[in-house]
């Protein structure tokens, strides 16, 4: 197991290192002028070319990438071209709402696609009718589910908020962890936890929706083929209840695909916070960005996206050693 550790802690460190490569190649390409985005436009070519040299931008390629690689090992992101401050700092500012939704979708995607996974492979009515629920469902994009979803909870039923992290009338506690629902209960305020959840139901629900349902057709699959097995005959050749014959032999060997489809789906989710965060107002990543994009503050695009991007890499890392626990066959590849 020690080994299989190393080996995808390199191949995560490869990954990194590629990703930042594909940002540095798409900072050296777009036709824009940081340079003269930082000193104003109406600015004097004198000071343009100082900032340049500054910035190190008149440097050979080679030097450049030498300089951008150390300015990333010191978490240096520069500044924002909007905010004007340093894109780490706006990074701490919006993360933790991003990555409090993130997991919060992730949890509800993990769960419910394993419970319509169990329920699908069990067939009957109930299977029949989840096969047509998940057909469907996959067909809708996010931000339609999220727009019903406001139109339903919101305007009609009246029983959750349509935007926002929290209430106007409540008062955001200032850390430890500026992940609200946790801040809340460590500060033993109730109400307010209660309000944060009932702000992250609907963009919870909206990001996860879409990767539970590829869960929950992967798990399914994997299931039935892992049901034909002769030990999973076996077990029901000793009279035990079909409910006991998935839980307890069919499912942890079932896991592997749809482990990896987990993983493959936080990008999906990762990916989707832009849309979603824009539509229920969430002051998190996805909406920083949407703001950059406007101001064409690429240095801020560039920072959020290698923060989105390592976090994606990390969780598949943690996905891979899931794997090599739920099947010990993985630990000798």
């Amino acid at each position: 197991m020690g080994a299989l550790v190393l080996r995808r802690f390199g191949a995560l460190l490869a990954v990194l290192f590629g990703l930042a490569c594909i940002v540095f190649v798409l900072q050296t390409v777009i036709p824009s002028d940081p340079a003269r985005a930082m000193v104003g436009a109406n600015a004097s070519q004198e000071a343009v070319a100082a900032k340049k040299a500054e910035l190190g931008y008149d440097d050979p390629l080679p030097a450049q990438f030498t300089q951008y690689l150390q300015r990333l090992a010191q978490g240096d992101l520069q500044s924002s071209l909007r905010t004007r401050n340093e894109v780490t700092a706006d990074l701490r500012e919006f993360a933790p709402a991003t990555f409090e939704l993130a997991f919060s979708a992730f949890v509800l995607a993990a769960a419910m696609g394993l419970g319509l996974g169990l329920l699908l492979a069990g067939g009957g009515r109930a299977g029949r009718v989840i096969r047509v629920f998940l057909i469907g469902g996959a067909s809708i994009p996010a931000f339609l589910t999220g727009l019903l979803l406001i139109v339903v909870f919101y305007s009609w039923l009246g029983v959750l908020p349509a935007s926002g992290r929290v209430g106007d009338n409540f008062i955001v506690p200032d850390g430890p962890t500026n992940l609200l629902i946790v801040d809340s209960i460590l500060n033993g305020t109730p109400d307010l936890t209660l309000d944060a959840i009932k702000h992250l139901i609907l963009p919870a629900l909206t990001l996860a929706l879409l990767p539970a349902l590829a869960i929950a057709r992967t798990l399914s699959t994997s299931l039935e083929q892992v049901s034909r097995e002769d030990y999973v005959r076996t077990a029901r050749s000793k009279g035990l209840t079909e409910r006991t014959v998935l839980l307890k032999h069919a499912l942890r060997n079932s896991s592997g695909p749809a482990l990896t489809m987990s993983g493959l789906q936080v990008g999906l989710m990762l990916g989707g916070v832009v849309v979603v965060e824009r539509i229920f107002a969430w002051p998190g990543i996805g909406l920083y960005i949407d703001q950059s994009i406007a101001y064409s503050d690429f240095p801020a695009i560039t920072g959020a996206t290698l923060l989105l991007g390592t976090a994606y890499v990390l969780v598949n890392f943690f996905v891979d050693l899931a794997q090599a626990w739920a099947d010990p066959r993985i630990r000798t590849v």
